[in-house]
């Protein structure tokens, strides 16, 4: 059935979420794709929150006790920014925040899908997000990535996200044309967006640093996702409106992030669970 947010059983309105947001204004700790970690610092920032970019081993730690959410992405890994990662995840167990981890690029090398592994068997993390041969890789499925652009994976994708969410006690998202967001019991698809994310390289993981901006102030990760999908994909909407090519997009895409208001979510979210 297509319906609002607030319709779907425990899933909370988009709309109140990014109102939390711009109030509580959360610390959003990542170690991030080095790629886009300008990006991502400033869509955050966009939302109302604050991003910050530490990748020291020395000080992740410390970094991650101070934060309200801990945003990771493999992107541009190495063992060193890995044993940082691991550091940094550990730190956010003890102080109970959500963990978000970007799969970027699993499927592509056997290395990337080791530390992958390794990250969400050594870490209780909350939210795995990724395309959808990304996240087949990290469930199991015979499949490659294309660098870090999906490939058809022929899968299910709702029940690869559901199965993957059970095993490893999560929510899992995994964005594309039309995103899923599942965990154990539900499983929600957005509809929102514009296919001019797909031309602007650095769209998926300024997603994964909205949803964590969002898990950061609603519990329920199911809800955060939706709702930071909801908000960052009817923003990519209007900005597509005014934009003649992939550079002027992304500048118009801050600017409706930052300009967005309640009423324009309300009436423009498209979800279906």
């Amino acid at each position: 059935m297509k319906a609002e947010i607030g319709s779907i059983e425990m899933i909370a309105d988009a709309s109140e979420a990014l109102e939390r947001v711009r109030r509580d204004k959360p610390l959003v700790h990542h170690l991030t794709n080095l790629v886009t970690i300008y990006d991502c610092a400033n869509i955050v920032k966009a939302f109302g929150a604050s991003p910050v970019m530490a990748h020291a081993i020395e000080e992740v730690a410390d970094m991650a006790r101070m934060a309200s959410a801990l945003v990771l992405n493999i992107g541009t890994l190495d063992t060193e920014f890995i044993e940082a990662m691991l550091l940094a995840g550990k730190s956010a167990n003890e102080k109970g925040i959500p963990v978000v981890i970007d799969v970027c690029g699993a499927g592509a090398t056997r290395y990337r899908d080791e530390k992958c592994l390794q990250i969400l068997d050594e870490l209780d993390v909350s939210i795995i997000k990724g395309n959808s041969s990304e996240v087949a890789r990290i469930a199991g499925e015979d499949v490659k990535t294309r660098g870090v652009d999906a490939v058809d994976t022929g899968a299910d994708l709702k029940e690869v996200a559901g199965s993957l969410a059970r095993e490893r006690d999560c929510t899992v998202v995994i964005t594309g044309k039309d995103d899923i967001v599942a965990d154990g019991n539900r499983a929600v698809w957005v509809h929102n967006g514009h296919p001019m994310m797909a031309d602007v390289v650095g769209t998926g993981c300024m997603a994964t640093s909205v949803i964590g901006t969002f898990a950061a102030v609603e519990p329920d990760y199911v809800a955060a996702s939706v709702s930071g999908l909801v908000c960052f994909e009817v923003a990519a909407e209007f900005a597509a409106l005014l934009a003649a090519g992939p550079g002027s997009f992304k500048e118009h895409l801050y600017d409706a992030v930052y300009n967005m208001d309640s009423r324009i979510v309300r009436s423009m979210q498209r979800i279906e669970g």
